[in-house]
């Protein structure tokens, strides 16, 4: 099964110092690690551009936006940003008020069949209301 890495999980992995980092972000980076090593890490665009964006230098920007090279981003449709829209209104409907890029992160994952592997708690809210799917640390195989 592949998986969308969230913004959250990116940061931590390649904008965050190891020395930096709690055991249980340790465990999380250690997760996105062993799905790099299995090739199971999807990219797209509105993330690749959250995670550079915030670099306060053009050195620090050159050296992520070099790591990225390696996650080409997955191509986005049509389909993709109104099945975004579509979740957005359902999501206002339960009470939930989502940010855009998050539901497009979610039509994406959804419409492929693949899981979002996330630090950010608004996924469990999404899920709870979308047919998402969330990667479970440990569970890279």
């Amino acid at each position: 099964m592949m998986v969308l890495v969230d913004t959250s999980v990116w940061s931590l992995a390649l904008r965050r110092r190891t020395g930096d980092l709690s055991p249980a972000e340790e465990r999380m980076v250690a997760t996105w690690a062993e799905l790099v090593r299995w090739g199971r890490v999807r990219m797209i665009g509105p993330i690749r551009q959250e995670l550079l964006s915030g670099i306060r230098s053009e050195e620090q920007f050159t050296h992520l936006e070099s790591a990225l090279e390696a996650f080409p981003d997955e191509a986005l449709e049509t389909e993709d940003y109104i099945e975004a829209a579509r979740f957005f209104n359902l999501c206002r409907s339960r009470g939930v008020t989502p940010a855009h890029i998050d539901l497009l992160i979610c039509a994406t994952a959804i419409r492929r069949k693949w899981t979002v592997f996330s630090l950010d708690a608004d996924f469990q809210r999404y899920a709870r209301i979308l047919s998402l799917r969330l990667h479970r640390p440990g569970r890279a195989r």
